[in-house]
């Protein structure tokens, strides 16, 4: 059988094969801790479970408009007044089957054959892969602690072609968790405004941050398409729902391709997700914030002690980028081992980046203290039985 070429640009992910493995590996009787998945452990908020049963007893179950429920859409532009002080009008809030949805409406619109689109290396594997599903052109960036592991503005610049008709970011980003300073959202906004291109903001793990507040590009650059979901900050991840926020211009557009490409997001996890916004629920999701700061800081603390602290420390989503070139240089097999010999499951680099996958792990801090204690105390006991003379990897 022949199929389309453009899956060829699609690749299958590692941490699935991982996953399998470590699901096998528990089926066999084995205690395994993941630290592979970017799902935490924490249920959907009860308001929000409550919101869809309701909904479902009260017979909501019929489509709703291709752009989404208008209640959502007013709820969502009201938390964006509230949390972040920007204006957004209803009316440029596009609902979503997950923020898949959102990327794959922005994509469709804004890049096709011949076009270049910018992206940071590493990135989150799908940035990558639906660009290619428009036959466009990825340019993708390295990046290092030295940007903060960040698309800069002036890494953009160095690197635009001809051609470049749009830059994508993530902020938090996966895999890293690193931001973009305000200061950088608008530089970046500018370049684009100026070289005609669009400029693609996630904003997936929006909320989940340390130290530094969450923010939006939006404060900066009102005429960016901004991809959010209701699965990270929100703890909605199998309800399937997210958002795109798209200037006015790209309303009409947008709307037509929602109702062909989807018809419209799900009845029912577009009335629970009203309940996100309630207070109830909001002081619900800022304990689980403050138990992932805590994780992180456990987490840390942690790999400091055994030698493999992040030059640059995460400040958003929920995951560490460690640089493991000085144990082994090839992270498959690094991760790997680590599952068969201590059952420990995190996410090999080369699902991220093109350039030093191999040289790099994701670690997500999604498991309670207790756990990611034991996984530490695992993964010094893998460490010191490889500790051997230079030259040799896992």
């Amino acid at each position: 059988m022949q199929f389309a070429r453009r899956l060829e640009s699609v690749a299958a992910f590692r941490v699935m094969t991982l996953l399998e493995a470590a699901q096998a590996r528990e089926a066999a009787g084995h205690d395994v801790i993941h630290l592979e998945v970017g799902e935490p452990d924490f249920p959907t908020p009860a308001p929000v479970i409550a919101a869809g049963q309701a909904a479902l007893a009260a017979g909501q179950t019929r489509y709703t408009p291709a752009c989404g429920l208008p209640a959502l859409r007013d709820a969502i532009a009201a938390d964006y007044q509230r949390r972040h002080g920007v204006t957004v009008s209803p009316s440029r809030i596009i609902v979503t089957p997950g923020a898949s949805g959102a990327l794959l409406l922005a994509t469709l619109l804004c890049a096709e054959r011949g076009d270049s689109v910018l992206m940071a290396d590493p990135t989150y594997p799908c940035n990558r892969h639906f660009m290619g599903l428009v036959d466009a052109q990825l340019d993708v960036v390295p990046v290092s602690a030295e940007s903060g592991w960040q698309l800069t503005a002036e890494l953009a610049d160095e690197v635009w072609r001809e051609n470049t008709r749009a830059v994508m970011v993530a902020s938090p980003s996966n895999p890293t968790g690193h931001v973009l300073s305000p200061q950088e959202l608008q530089a970046l906004g500018e370049l684009c405004r100026a070289r005609d291109a669009h400029l693609l903001v996630d904003e997936i793990y929006q909320g989940l941050t340390y130290g530094v507040p969450a923010h939006t590009a939006l404060a900066e650059c009102p005429d960016a398409f901004v991809i959010n979901s209701f699965s990270k900050y929100f703890g909605m991840t199998g309800w399937r729902l997210g958002w795109l926020v798209a200037p006015e211009a790209a309303v009409e557009p947008l709307s037509r391709l929602a109702q062909n490409v989807f018809l419209a997001a799900s009845t029912p996890a577009q009335h629970a997700a009203l309940a996100a916004f309630t207070p109830e629920c909001e002081a619900e999701l800022e304990r689980r914030r403050q138990v992932l700061e805590a994780r992180r800081g456990v987490l840390l603390a942690g790999l400091e002690r055994l030698g493999l602290a992040p030059s640059v420390p995460p400040q958003g989503a929920f995951y560490v980028w460690l640089d493991i070139s000085h144990l082994s240089h090839d992270s498959e097999a690094f991760c790997r081992a680590l599952l068969e010999e201590e059952s420990v499951a995190i996410t090999p680099g080369t699902d991220f980046a093109l350039a030093d996958g191999r040289r790099h792990v994701r670690i997500a801090f999604t498991a309670d203290e207790a756990r990611l204690r034991e996984a530490l105390t695992r993964l010094e006991r893998f460490l010191e039985r490889r500790a051997a003379p230079a030259g040799a990897s896992a």
